[in-house]
C-alpha cells in the first residue's frame, strides 16, 4: 500500500498485539487507528478456516463498512475471508456469507444480534475482539447490545478498545470485559489537530443561511463537510444550497443505506462538492482532501466539536474549521474552548450585510468587546475567501 513507517499509534499497538496484551487506545483522527489493530490480527490469525475468529464492532454503518473494506486491502494476499452485516439491508447476501464462512466480522451491535438471535452467526470460537469509537456506542445506547454480544464469546480472548474519552460507562466496561490492557494514548485527546484553523463566526438567528451561501461563494475549496444538528436541519441546509446551485449530499440516519452509501460514494469521488451531515459524519470516516468543515450548528458535546474539525487537516494536511455562533450558543462555546484549553478568534465575514446582535457586544471567552471588534475583520486571502474553485460539473 506504499507505507514504510508505522504512525505512532501503530508503533505502539502493533507490538501489544502481537504479545497478546489487551489495548485501550486512544488517539486522533486521520493517525492510522484501523490499520494498528488490522495488521497485527491479521498476522495471528494466519490461514483461512474455524469459522469467526475475528470481531469489530462498529456504532454506525459507514465505519462498519469502511473498516471492512480496509480488513480486505490488508489481507488482499492471504485467504483469510472478511464480511460487514448492519441493518437497514436485507439479510440475505449477510447470511450467505456467514454461511460461508469468515475469519473476520465487523458489525454494529443491533444486526450482529438479530443474527445471533436468528442462529445465523456464532461467536463461540472469537479470538479478537475490537470495540471501536466505543465512546460513540455509549452515546447511541450500544453498551447493553455490546455486553450480550461480548457474553457470546470465549473468555479467554484478546479485546482491544479505541475511544476518544473514558466515561464511566466505558471505565466499567473496560473492567468486566478485559485483562489488565495497556493504554496508549498519542497526543491530546482533547486538542484538534494543529493543521486545522478554526475561526468562529457570530451572526443573528435569522441571518445564518444566508451567511452559509455567503460563505461557500466565496470560499476557495476543494470539498466541504457541513455538520448540523439535526436531521431536519441537514435537509433544510441541503435543500437552501442545491437551490443555490451546489452539487450537495445529504448523511443523516434518516437515510436509507443505499442513500447513505451513493452520498459517501459521490462526495469521494468529487460528484459532491458539499456534505452535509449530521454527527454520524463526525467520527472515523475516512474522506480526503475535505478542504474546510463548516459547523452551521455549534455542537452541544464539546468532543464533538474535535470530532467534526477532525474531518479536515487528516494526515498532516492543512485545512479550515469555521463555527457559527449564535446567542444562545455561548454556553456551548465556552465548553468547547475550556475542553480545548484554547480561545477561538472571532471574526466577520467582509462584505456580509450583518444585522445587529447584542453577541458583538458582548463576547465571551475572556475576549474584551474592544478586542473582539479588533478580531472581528475583514477575512484576507489568508482564510481562503475569494473567487470560487468549486468544481466544473
Amino acid at each position: 500500500m506504499g507505507w514504510v513507517d508505522p504512525t505512532p499509534i501503530q508503533l505502539r499497538t502493533i507490538p501489544l498485539i502481537l504479545s497478546g496484551r489487551d489495548v485501550i487506545g486512544s488517539a486522533q483522527t486521520g493517525t492510522g487507528k484501523t490499520a494498528a489493530f488490522a495488521l497485527p490480527i491479521l498476522t495471528k490469525l494466519g490461514e483461512h478456516g474455524g469459522g469467526t475468529r475475528a470481531l469489530i464492532l462498529e456504532p454506525t454503518r459507514e465505519l462498519a463498512a469502511q473498516v471492512e473494506t480496509a480488513f480486505r486491502d490488508y489481507a488482499r494476499h492471504t485467504n483469510l475471508e472478511a464480511a460487514v452485516i448492519y441493518g437497514g439491508v436485507g439479510y440475505g447476501p449477510q447470511n450467505d456469507a456467514l454461511q460461508r464462512g469468515v475469519d473476520i466480522l465487523v458489525a454494529t451491535p443491533g444486526r450482529l444480534l438479530d443474527h445471533i438471535e436468528r442462529g445465523t452467526c456464532r461467536l463461540n470460537r472469537v479470538e479478537f475482539v475490537v470495540l471501536d469509537e466505543a465512546d460513540r456506542m455509549l452515546d447511541m445506547g450500544f453498551l447493553p447490545d455490546v455486553r450480550r454480544i461480548l457474553d457470546k464469546c470465549p473468555r479467554q480472548r484478546h479485546t482491544s478498545l479505541f475511544s476518544a474519552t473514558v466515561p464511566p460507562e466505558i471505565e466499567t466496561l473496560i473492567s468486566w470485559a478485559m485483562h489488565e490492557p495497556e493504554s496508549i494514548e498519542i497526543g491530546a485527546r482533547r486538542s484538534p489537530a494543529e493543521t486545522v484553523r478554526h475561526l468562529i463566526y457570530p451572526v443573528a438567528e435569522s441571518q445564518k443561511t444566508d451567511l452559509l451561501i455567503a460563505m461557500l461563494e466565496g470560499l476557495n475549496y476543494d470539498s466541504v463537510i457541513i455538520f448540523c444538528r439535526t436531521k431536519h436541519g441537514a435537509d433544510r441546509a441541503a435543500a437552501l444550497l442545491k437551490r443555490n446551485n451546489h452539487a450537495v449530499a445529504v448523511l443523516h440516519s434518516n437515510r436509507t443505506q443505499r442513500e447513505r452509501e451513493l452520498a459517501l460514494e459521490g462526495f469521494r469521488n468529487g460528484k459532491f462538492e458539499v456534505l452535509v451531515a449530521t454527527d454520524i459524519a463526525a467520527r472515523g470516516l475516512d474522506i480526503a482532501n475535505v478542504s474546510h468543515v463548516i459547523n452551521f450548528d455549534v455542537p452541544q458535546h464539546p468532543e464533538d466539536y474535535v470530532h467534526r474539525i477532525g474531518r479536515t487537516g487528516r494526515a498532516s494536511a492543512s485545512g479550515d474549521a469555521f463555527t457559527m455562533m449564535v446567542a444562545e450558543d455561548s454556553m456551548h462555546v465556552e465548553a468547547i474552548e475550556r475542553f480545548i484549553s484554547q480561545k477561538i478568534e472571532r471574526s466577520k465575514l467582509d462584505g456580509f450585510d450583518y444585522r445587529y446582535t447584542a453577541i458583538f457586544d458582548a463576547p465571551k471567552s475572556g475576549v474584551s468587546a474592544r478586542d473582539s471588534k479588533m478580531k472581528m475583520s475583514r477575512i484576507g486571502s489568508g482564510y481562503h475567501f475569494g473567487p470560487s474553485k468549486r468544481r466544473r460539473r
